[in-house]
């Protein structure tokens, strides 16, 4: 896990939550795990995951049972 950034990168992954950018990683993993644990821990928040090479953004949503 990489410090906390503020703008975009222009490589790896950024965790997105409500709309701010929060914290950097490496690879994809990394980057959904973490996400995937925060919207387990508060799921009211829109967490998703940024990655800097497609420039896309990618929702994170708890699976359903």
């Amino acid at each position: 896990m990489v410090a906390s950034t503020r703008r975009l990168p222009a490589f790896g992954y950024v965790l997105e939550v409500d709309g701010q950018l929060k914290t950097e990683f490496a690879t994809r993993d990394r980057a959904w795990a973490g996400a995937q644990e925060l919207k387990k821990r508060r799921p009211m928040l829109q967490v998703r995951v940024y990655d800097a090479m497609t420039k896309d953004r990618e929702e994170v949503s708890l699976p359903v049972a």
